[in-house]
């Protein structure tokens, strides 16, 4: 057994004095009576005869309690183990096309943003230690996380990207661009961007191409995840009426 403040032990060597001054103390409390005889005569009570046990378990108190403050640990050796996440940006397409219901779900049909949501919080909540930006783009990328071990937070604002919220079109080599804006500085020796996208780049300044090389290096790795079916899907739409 080791102890991880075995100073604390020192405080046991007050407990012999306290016994000392006890005992001293008790002996100095005598009753003088003129003969043996009638001492003899006298019964000792309950209190008398177990009169040193309250100093035994007071002692006894005291040096499990100083034991206890010192921390006893059992075995010899110290392992220092330590963990060290990846950094991930995750770039959501939230273009009009996303609104494209080619998803059935229990006969109700869902758009392609409402399917890839629930993926990307399942991913969210499995990670560890693993640092996580949101960038949600169409037209233009927007970051709607920064980097963060806050995953609540994350998720909530995740829930909060909504089609629309960005003008209207593709810009994947954008949202790449700015992914890898988030990611180039960090001092991670893993750094990941996760695409997910359902559309071909159709907006912004920068080639998907020509971000993917940049991206290359720095380091970063990317990944793309379809969002979507192949052929056409049902697709939203108000008439005159707004309806």
């Amino acid at each position: 057994m080791i102890f991880r403040d075995p100073f604390i032990l020192l405080f046991i060597i007050v407990v012999p004095p306290l016994i000392y001054i006890y005992f001293r103390s008790k002996g100095t409390n005598q009753v003088v009576f003129p003969s043996l005889g009638a001492l003899k005569k006298i019964k000792p009570s309950f209190s008398q005869r177990y009169r040193h046990i309250l100093i035994v378990l007071r002692s006894t108190a005291i040096i499990l309690l100083v034991i206890a403050l010192a921390r006893p640990q059992y075995g010899n050796e110290q392992t220092k183990v330590t963990t060290e996440g990846i950094d991930i940006v995750l770039a959501v397409d939230v273009s009009g096309s996303m609104l494209a219901e080619d998803f059935e779900i229990g006969g109700q049909r869902y758009n392609r943003l409402h399917v890839v949501k629930p993926v990307v919080k399942d991913f969210i909540m499995k990670r560890t230690n693993d640092r996580i930006g949101l960038v949600v783009f169409a037209g233009r990328p927007y970051t709607q996380c920064p980097m963060t071990l806050d995953y609540g937070m994350l998720l909530q604002l995740l829930e909060k990207a909504e089609i629309g919220m960005v003008e209207d079109g593709t810009a994947i080599g954008s949202a790449l661009g700015s992914s890898i804006e988030r990611l180039k500085d960090t001092k991670a020796k893993s750094k990941v961007i996760i695409l997910l996208t359902d559309g071909r780049n159709n907006a912004g300044e920068i080639d998907p191409f020509t971000a993917a090389e940049i991206a290359r290096t720095f380091g970063i790795k990317i990944y793309t995840i379809g969002a979507g079916t192949k052929g056409l899907a049902p697709y939203p739409a108000m008439d005159i009426f707004g309806n």
